[in-house]
């Protein structure tokens, strides 16, 4: 059986286009039978009833885009003022969950709307004023600083810290520019927003989260790197730290230790095994590249350079031994 669709679609289509309603496969030609039979032989997907995805172009997606593609199919299903909020406003937003298993989609709704039950949506009664409202690819959904609100307090820590410093660098952000002004006006406005919220239920949590996040952490295993330095023991490192290259270049590390002589980088596979962040060269390039790199950086310095993996951030102690093995040690 074909895994192909039989709708043309374009060479990078939107996951708004890869997820399918069984109205739109009928007109184009498909049949229930033939639908079940794609199901059934793992050329589709069900999403949930009546809404589809090849199989092929869903192992391609993260985990989050995996729940975006859920999220789009509640909405397109919805009636009603409810809006997308906690982990399914997190995916359209673009921010990371890290460890985390969606399983449900998540709306809110003041306490007089209503919400189509269905087994696959968790539903929330809140207060939503217009301002924690947006749209985003035609979804409503909860504010940014809403969203990190609802979820900091309730994530395991680990998954609150990369999610808050994700959103933290959605503000501050500028290529290699860092707009301190807004980074400060977002978290005026978070912590404004938290200590209105005292007493309620994982405020201390999320409190903690806001003081902790730095958005200059652009991976979610640097964000958990960093909560596991700070369990160390290690005084918060540079992130993102600048040394001189050769020919007026500049090499940015993940992490610059204080207090300890050396450099830390997270190395996701990511770098190694996507072909777009390969930016076009082989893998052996780029292996090569960073080899030619890190000597630079060693050489120039003569600091200690120590990379770890996913592996090594699931514990501190982990870390630590890694670490270790570099001798790198909190002071």
């Amino acid at each position: 059986m074909s895994s192909a669709l039989a709708i043309p679609l374009p060479h990078a289509p939107q996951l708004e286009q890869l997820v399918r309603s069984r109205n739109d496969l009928v007109l184009n030609g498909w049949t229930d039978r033939r639908i079940a039979d794609a199901v059934r032989h793992g050329v589709l997907f069900r999403i949930r009833r009546g809404w589809y995805i090849a199989t092929e172009d869903r192992e391609a997606l993260w985990p989050e885009e995996r729940h975006r593609a859920h999220v789009i199919a509640v909405a397109r299903d919805a009636t009603g003022g409810a809006v997308m909020s906690h982990t399914s406003a997190a995916v359209l937003w673009r921010l990371p969950l890290y460890r985390i298993d969606c399983v449900r989609v998540h709306m809110t709704t003041e306490a007089s709307a209503r919400i189509s039950s269905a087994p696959d949506v968790k539903r929330h009664v809140a207060d939503l004023p217009a301002e924690d409202v947006v749209v985003i690819d035609g979804i409503r959904c909860t504010s940014l600083s809403r969203t990190v609100f609802d979820l900091t307090g309730a994530l395991p820590r680990e998954a609150g810290v990369a999610l808050a410093d994700a959103a933290e660098r959605k503000m501050g952000e500028r290529l290699r520019e860092w707009d301190i002004d807004s980074v400060v006006s977002w978290r005026r406005g978070l912590q404004t927003r938290l200590a209105n919220a005292a007493g309620s239920r994982g405020v201390r949590r999320a409190r903690w989260v806001a003081d902790f996040s730095d958005g200059r952490a652009q991976l979610p295993g640097e964000s958990v790197s960093r909560l596991q330095l700070h369990r160390l023991g290690f005084a918060p490192p540079v992130l993102q730290a600048p040394v001189a290259g050769p020919d007026g270049t500049t090499y940015y590390v993940d992490f610059r230790f204080v207090g300890v002589d050396g450099f830390g980088e997270f190395d996701g596979k990511d770098k190694y095994l996507d072909e777009a962040m390969r930016s076009g060269r082989t893998l052996e390039q780029v292996l090569f590249d960073e080899k030619r790199r890190e000597d630079w950086i060693r050489g120039t310095t003569q600091s200690r350079f120590a990379r770890w993996e996913s592996d090594h951030i699931r514990t501190a102690l982990a870390l630590g031994r890694r670490l270790e093995a570099f001798g790198i040690v909190a002071p």
